[in-house]
């Protein structure tokens, strides 16, 4: 029966060597980093990419060019209509050109000559009508030349004054949306040729280049993956009977075993519970079956402790129980 229970203790021994089962209070977690995507709104080839994987870009850097060939197809349109919609309100602003109003006045003095001969001859027809010297017909025929006379006199005096008044307020306001609207349909098509220079959105590292120079670029596609550089955080999973060795705000210091034991100060910025199991990020979590597990988020103190660091390695956290 001893040689038994001995050779269970051997085994268990071996097992847990085997694991490499860390420090009591000592808890494993992983670097990780907020990722970025970089797209595009607008379809278009990839016709030339300024950065490779791992180059370190800041904010408003030019990361990728692209092609717009029906942008610049309607950029000409949208100017062209612009152009068209600017002459047609200065027409109706300004009225008749100089050649036009000297048209119209000659038109005006020839017809107020017709008119005043007729006004004279209708006086002389009036006169011999009451002698009874013409016919009541001659009479009618002189009066319907008066009047057509006239009239063709009062409307070139109102076509006058519309030409030298310019267009009715109406015609104006209508020629002048249209002005608005192709200068919104030039703007749009600025904005768009825009967007051919694909921007870093923030400080981040390149990860992935997702296209290749000539592939055809879908808008909400991600053209470039990466890392933010002040992204980096660091996540461990705790059972909750250790959750009393932390709170949100408090310091701990984290061990780096790839950096021969580098160490850093970090903050506690974070504890929630997980809800998955799938989502532990320490490799041995010491814990009782009915024990919930929290997952810890920190980040280090000085920012430029963490930048050179390598996402997804390990680092260890040990909580001093003896506070």
């Amino acid at each position: 029966m001893r040689k038994f229970i001995y050779i269970l203790g051997v085994a268990a021994l071996i097992q847990s060597c085997g694991h490499d089962t860390p420090l009591k209070n000592s808890f494993e977690g992983k670097i990780e980093r907020d990722q970025i995507a970089v797209t595009t709104k607008i379809p278009g080839k990839v016709h030339q990419i300024l950065v490779s994987e791992g180059d370190v870009v800041q904010a408003g850097d030019t990361l990728m060019i692209l092609e717009f060939p029906e942008v610049e197809a309607k950029s000409i349109q949208a100017k062209g209509a612009l152009e068209s919609a600017e002459a047609q309100y200065k027409m109706a602003v300004k009225g008749a050109t100089e050649n036009q109003l000297k048209q119209l006045r000659a038109k005006r003095d020839g017809l107020r000559e017709q008119y005043e001969f007729a006004q004279k001859s209708l006086a002389r027809m009036e006169n011999l009508i009451k002698d009874s010297l013409i016919a009541q017909q001659k009479y009618d025929e002189v009066y319907m030349k008066f009047q057509g006379a006239k009239n063709q006199y009062l409307a070139v005096q109102a076509e006058l004054a519309d030409a030298e008044n310019g267009s009715r307020i109406e015609q104006q306001k209508m020629a002048l949306g249209q002005k608005e609207r192709a200068i919104g349909a030039v703007s749009e098509v600025d904005v768009a040729t825009k967007e051919r220079f694909i921007l870093a959105p923030q400080n981040m590292t390149i990860e992935t280049i997702n296209l290749k120079v000539g592939e055809l670029a879908l808008a909400g596609y991600s053209l470039l993956s990466g890392y933010l550089v002040d992204g980096t955080y660091f996540r461990v999973t705790i059972p909750e009977r250790q959750l009393q060795n932390l709170t949100v705000g408090s310091k701990q210091e984290l061990l780096f075993p790839y950096l021969k034991g580098k160490k850093i100060e970090a903050e506690v910025v974070s504890i929630k519970a997980l809800n998955s199991y799938a989502n532990i990020a320490t490799a041995y979590p010491d814990f009782e079956q009915q024990e919930s597990l929290f997952e810890v988020k920190l980040k280090a103190v000085q920012l430029d402790d963490a930048r050179k660091l390598l996402t997804k390695a390990t680092f260890i956290l040990h909580l001093d129980t003896s506070k």
